[in-house]
């Protein structure tokens, strides 16, 4: 049974059966004052309204029947998830850089067991969502993502949350590779940027990698009887 959801650039058939929610690294060290973002000097002015946008998306896909899997960055206290020495993702992600240059932050970014990996109070898992920690920017690399999807039938995926240039954008692009369809929740997400980095992965969804849709849009959608 299937719903069509307004979309850009084009309106999307959408079976709620076959499709999953990807919540992106809703976490305090990404969100919330006083963690990584923080440090960074990124904006988070955005999650005032980015946060009830990410909830009504929730609401809407558990009473829908779309199944939820929320994204979780980071890694292990002694980082061998991060990668060893010669790991590019040692080299170039800025949280185990910011702990290596200032030895007060170490085992505090990102870490697990730590508030700065922990989701966001605003916003928690329900009883039947899937949590997948993930160890790099994409929900695909180096997690059990592809097969959880498979294994349920699932091929389109909702996708909002942060950072929407990073991990949300880098989780997009390996769904297109990996044969899925992707939606981006273009206002329910944020970027660690300036705003003409959210206008560009916006774009550049629309243009080669899939569709975008809002959450006022999904509601719409999904309030509207499923057709066979």
């Amino acid at each position: 049974m299937s719903i069509q959801l307004p979309a850009r650039p084009e309106a999307f058939d959408l079976d709620p059966a076959r499709t999953a929610l990807i919540v992106v690294d809703m976490q305090n060290g990404y969100c919330s004052p006083g963690g990584y973002f923080s440090h960074l000097g990124v904006d988070l002015s955005a999650t005032a309204t980015v946060y009830p946008a990410i909830q009504r998306a929730l609401d809407v896909a558990h009473a829908s029947g779309i199944q939820v899997i929320w994204l979780q960055n980071g890694w292990d206290v002694a980082q061998k998830e991060a990668g060893g020495e010669g790991s590019v993702n040692q080299r170039k992600g800025n949280s185990l850089k910011l702990m290596r240059e200032r030895p007060e932050l170490a085992g505090q970014l990102l870490t697990k067991g730590t508030w700065d990996y922990a989701f966001v109070d605003a916003l928690q898992p329900g009883g039947d969502d899937i949590v997948l920690p993930k160890p790099r920017y994409s929900g695909f690399t180096s997690t059990a993502l592809d097969s959880m999807l498979r294994s349920r039938g699932i091929d389109t995926l909702l996708v909002c949350g942060t950072a929407t240039n990073v991990c949300v954008e880098s989780t997009i692009r390996d769904a297109f590779f990996h044969e899925y369809f992707p939606v981006l929740v273009r206002d329910a997400c944020f970027q660690a940027g300036p705003a003409f980095i959210q206008e560009a992965t916006v774009y550049n969804v629309e243009r080669f990698f899939g569709w975008t849709t809002t959450v006022d849009e999904l509601v719409e959608a999904c309030a509207e009887p499923a057709v066979a």
